[in-house]
Protein backbone atom coordinates (compact mmCIF):
# COMPACT_ATOMS: atom_id res chain seq x y z
CA UNK A 1 0.00 0.00 0.00
CA UNK A 2 0.78 3.64 -0.88
CA UNK A 3 1.71 6.38 2.45
CA UNK A 4 -0.67 9.01 2.24
CA UNK A 5 1.85 11.54 1.18
CA UNK A 6 2.56 9.07 -1.72
CA UNK A 7 -1.13 8.77 -2.71
CA UNK A 8 -1.33 12.86 -2.48
CA UNK A 9 1.77 13.04 -4.67
CA UNK A 10 0.27 10.37 -7.04
CA UNK A 11 -3.30 11.42 -7.50
CA UNK A 12 -1.98 14.88 -8.20
CA UNK A 13 -0.02 13.27 -10.72
CA UNK A 14 -2.47 11.25 -12.08
CA UNK A 15 -4.81 14.24 -12.59
CA UNK A 16 -7.21 13.07 -9.90
CA UNK A 17 -7.26 16.15 -7.77
CA UNK A 18 -10.48 16.87 -9.17
CA UNK A 19 -12.34 13.84 -7.18
CA UNK A 20 -15.40 14.88 -4.59
CA UNK A 21 -13.27 12.89 -1.68
CA UNK A 22 -9.80 12.32 -0.74
CA UNK A 23 -8.93 9.17 -2.12
CA UNK A 24 -6.00 8.63 0.78
CA UNK A 25 -8.95 8.39 3.25
CA UNK A 26 -9.80 5.19 2.18
CA UNK A 27 -6.13 3.67 2.36
CA UNK A 28 -6.91 0.08 3.12
CA UNK A 29 -10.54 0.28 3.88
CA UNK A 30 -13.10 -2.69 3.75
CA UNK A 31 -15.98 -1.11 1.93
CA UNK A 32 -14.18 2.15 0.15
CA UNK A 33 -14.65 0.52 -2.99
CA UNK A 34 -18.42 1.71 -4.13
CA UNK A 35 -17.64 4.98 -2.62
CA UNK A 36 -14.85 5.42 -4.09
CA UNK A 37 -16.17 4.65 -7.70
CA UNK A 38 -19.56 6.84 -7.37
CA UNK A 39 -16.94 9.95 -6.32
CA UNK A 40 -15.20 8.70 -9.86
CA UNK A 41 -18.53 9.00 -11.78
CA UNK A 42 -19.94 12.22 -10.09
CA UNK A 43 -16.87 14.23 -10.76
CA UNK A 44 -15.91 12.46 -14.69
CA UNK A 45 -19.52 11.80 -15.29
CA UNK A 46 -18.52 8.25 -15.90
CA UNK A 47 -15.53 6.05 -14.44
CA UNK A 48 -12.15 6.08 -16.60
CA UNK A 49 -10.03 3.48 -16.94
CA UNK A 50 -7.03 5.47 -15.50
CA UNK A 51 -9.44 6.30 -12.19
CA UNK A 52 -9.80 2.51 -12.37
CA UNK A 53 -6.33 1.76 -11.97
CA UNK A 54 -5.31 4.22 -9.71
CA UNK A 55 -8.66 3.21 -7.19
CA UNK A 56 -6.95 -0.54 -7.32
CA UNK A 57 -3.96 0.79 -5.83
CA UNK A 58 -5.82 2.96 -3.33
CA UNK A 59 -8.04 -0.10 -2.39
CA UNK A 60 -5.65 -3.14 -2.94
CA UNK A 61 -8.05 -4.54 -5.27
CA UNK A 62 -7.11 -6.03 -8.80
CA UNK A 63 -8.25 -3.47 -11.68
CA UNK A 64 -10.30 -6.60 -13.11
CA UNK A 65 -11.94 -7.15 -10.23
CA UNK A 66 -13.46 -3.51 -10.13
CA UNK A 67 -14.49 -3.98 -13.46
CA UNK A 68 -16.74 -6.66 -12.21
CA UNK A 69 -18.21 -4.59 -9.57
CA UNK A 70 -18.60 -1.68 -12.43
CA UNK A 71 -20.18 -4.09 -15.14
CA UNK A 72 -22.56 -5.38 -12.18
CA UNK A 73 -24.33 -2.22 -10.79
CA UNK A 74 -26.14 -0.50 -13.38
CA UNK A 75 -25.51 2.49 -11.94
CA UNK A 76 -22.11 2.43 -13.57
CA UNK A 77 -20.89 4.00 -16.41
CA UNK A 78 -17.40 3.50 -18.15
CA UNK A 79 -18.05 5.66 -21.12
CA UNK A 80 -19.08 9.57 -21.01
CA UNK A 81 -23.03 10.08 -21.18
CA UNK A 82 -24.39 12.31 -23.93
CA UNK A 83 -24.90 15.97 -23.83
CA UNK A 84 -28.82 14.97 -23.90
CA UNK A 85 -29.96 11.90 -21.81
CA UNK A 86 -33.28 10.44 -24.00
CA UNK A 87 -35.17 8.00 -22.17
CA UNK A 88 -37.81 5.92 -23.87
CA UNK A 89 -40.45 4.42 -21.53
CA UNK A 90 -40.91 0.91 -22.26
CA UNK A 91 -43.60 -0.07 -19.77
CA UNK A 92 -47.08 -1.48 -20.06
CA UNK A 93 -48.98 2.01 -21.21
CA UNK A 94 -46.32 2.77 -23.66
CA UNK A 95 -45.36 -0.60 -24.62
CA UNK A 96 -48.87 -1.35 -25.96
CA UNK A 97 -49.06 2.44 -27.35
CA UNK A 98 -46.27 1.25 -29.41
CA UNK A 99 -43.11 2.66 -27.50
CA UNK A 100 -41.12 -0.27 -30.12
CA UNK A 101 -41.66 2.45 -33.10
CA UNK A 102 -40.20 5.51 -30.88
CA UNK A 103 -37.44 3.15 -29.98
CA UNK A 104 -36.92 2.15 -33.83
CA UNK A 105 -37.21 5.59 -34.89
CA UNK A 106 -34.95 7.17 -32.18
CA UNK A 107 -32.37 4.64 -33.05
CA UNK A 108 -32.88 4.47 -36.78
CA UNK A 109 -32.47 9.07 -36.78
CA UNK A 110 -29.44 8.53 -34.48
CA UNK A 111 -27.38 5.50 -35.31
CA UNK A 112 -26.90 4.15 -31.53
CA UNK A 113 -28.90 1.21 -29.62
CA UNK A 114 -29.91 1.00 -25.89
CA UNK A 115 -27.08 2.51 -23.62
CA UNK A 116 -25.12 4.25 -25.90
CA UNK A 117 -23.97 7.91 -27.24
CA UNK A 118 -23.95 9.48 -30.52
CA UNK A 119 -20.39 10.11 -31.75
CA UNK A 120 -20.64 13.55 -31.18
CA UNK A 121 -21.85 13.07 -27.63
CA UNK A 122 -25.02 15.33 -28.16
CA UNK A 123 -26.91 12.32 -27.09
CA UNK A 124 -27.08 9.21 -25.34
CA UNK A 125 -30.25 6.58 -25.14
CA UNK A 126 -31.75 5.33 -22.47
CA UNK A 127 -34.99 2.50 -22.53
CA UNK A 128 -36.02 2.64 -19.10
CA UNK A 129 -38.94 0.57 -17.79
CA UNK A 130 -41.11 3.44 -16.57
CA UNK A 131 -41.27 7.19 -16.43
CA UNK A 132 -44.56 6.89 -14.31
CA UNK A 133 -46.49 9.54 -17.26
CA UNK A 134 -48.33 6.52 -18.57
CA UNK A 135 -51.30 8.89 -19.32
CA UNK A 136 -49.00 10.56 -21.77
CA UNK A 137 -48.08 6.94 -23.25
CA UNK A 138 -46.05 6.57 -25.91
CA UNK A 139 -43.47 8.91 -23.55
CA UNK A 140 -39.40 10.13 -23.84
CA UNK A 141 -37.80 12.28 -21.24
CA UNK A 142 -34.71 14.40 -22.88
CA UNK A 143 -32.73 15.96 -19.49
CA UNK A 144 -35.77 17.01 -17.70
CA UNK A 145 -38.14 17.64 -20.51
CA UNK A 146 -41.32 14.64 -20.63
CA UNK A 147 -42.62 14.63 -24.57
CA UNK A 148 -45.59 12.60 -24.31
CA UNK A 149 -48.61 10.72 -27.27
CA UNK A 150 -45.39 10.86 -29.46
CA UNK A 151 -45.27 9.11 -32.98
CA UNK A 152 -42.11 8.19 -34.62
CA UNK A 153 -41.84 11.44 -36.79
CA UNK A 154 -42.51 13.66 -33.46
CA UNK A 155 -39.41 11.82 -32.01
CA UNK A 156 -37.50 12.72 -34.76
CA UNK A 157 -38.73 15.88 -34.81
CA UNK A 158 -37.81 16.76 -31.12
CA UNK A 159 -34.19 15.08 -32.00
CA UNK A 160 -33.57 17.90 -35.02
CA UNK A 161 -34.78 20.58 -32.18
CA UNK A 162 -31.96 19.51 -29.56
CA UNK A 163 -29.30 19.43 -32.59
CA UNK A 164 -30.23 22.91 -33.77
CA UNK A 165 -30.49 23.72 -30.52
CA UNK A 166 -26.60 22.72 -29.74
CA UNK A 167 -25.30 24.02 -33.08
CA UNK A 168 -26.34 27.78 -31.73
CA UNK A 169 -24.52 27.20 -28.31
Amino acid sequence: MLQTEEIKLEQSKHGFSGFKIELWKYQGEMGALIPLLQSAQETYGYIPESAIDYISEIVGIPSAEIYGVITFYSQFRLKPMGKNIIKVCDGTACHVNASTMIIRAIESELQIGNDETTEDGLFTLQKVACLGCCSLSPVIMINDETYGRLTPKKAQQLLNEYREQAQKE
